[in-house]
């Protein structure tokens, strides 16, 4: 897909993803669920809502380019970056279906049991553990690398998922009826645990 494809709103580049194919480290993903976010003073659910960091420097930059960041202290999640330079905005990759180099995305998820083929990239963290997404990968350039594929034939719309914030925008895009597609999740706050004196411990 030339740059041109990304150079645009996330929420418009997110449907026009699904279907394409993303190839990476001997891996070929057919994208089946991604999720928009929007740019500073924007989206509250984005990293860059309050503007550039070290971390979300990536996002700023040229469309097309690989945002990777850490989450959770244990999940590496990876985005493309849409619209032009300063506008900090990305499409999340949520889901897909590995086409090609399934074993070399088995070998990387590394589960002591076999894992389904559904589930090899079912889910952002999934995803990139079997594309082979972390850290060196932050920033560079995926132009050359997104190919486009098969049009859906049903593409379905929603509130975005795992998110405390703005997670009624609609801007979660799944092929619908996908076996890789993840089930949609509400955030849940968590709850503090009540001390020793039945007082929430902060």
């Amino acid at each position: 897909m030339p740059r041109s494809f990304f150079d645009r709103h996330p929420s418009l580049v997110a449907p026009d993803l699904l279907g394409k194919v993303v190839v990476h480290g001997g891996v070929a993903l057919r994208l089946t669920e991604v999720e928009a976010y929007g740019g500073p003073g924007e989206d509250p659910a984005a990293h860059t809502y309050r503007g550039m960091t070290p971390r979300n420097a990536v996002m700023f930059g040229p469309p097309g380019h690989l945002y990777v960041y850490f989450t959770y202290g244990m999940h590496f999640c990876a985005n493309l970056v849409c619209l032009g330079e300063g506008h900090g905005s990305a499409v999340l990759l949520r889901g897909g279906e590995i086409v090609a180099g399934i074993e070399t995305a088995r070998a990387r998820r590394g589960a002591v049991k076999p894992v389904p083929d559904r589930d090899l990239a079912r889910g952002p963290a999934r995803l990139a553990v079997a594309m082979g997404f972390s850290r060196p990968e932050n920033g560079i350039d995926m132009i050359g690398s997104v190919f486009d594929g098969a049009v859906p034939d049903k593409v379905s719309a929603g509130p975005r998922t795992g998110i405390s914030t703005a997670m009624e925008v609609p801007w979660r895009f799944w092929i619908e009826g996908d076996p890789t597609v993840s089930p949609y999740r509400r955030h849940v706050p968590r709850r503090r645990q009540p001390g020793p004196a039945g007082r929430a411990q902060t």
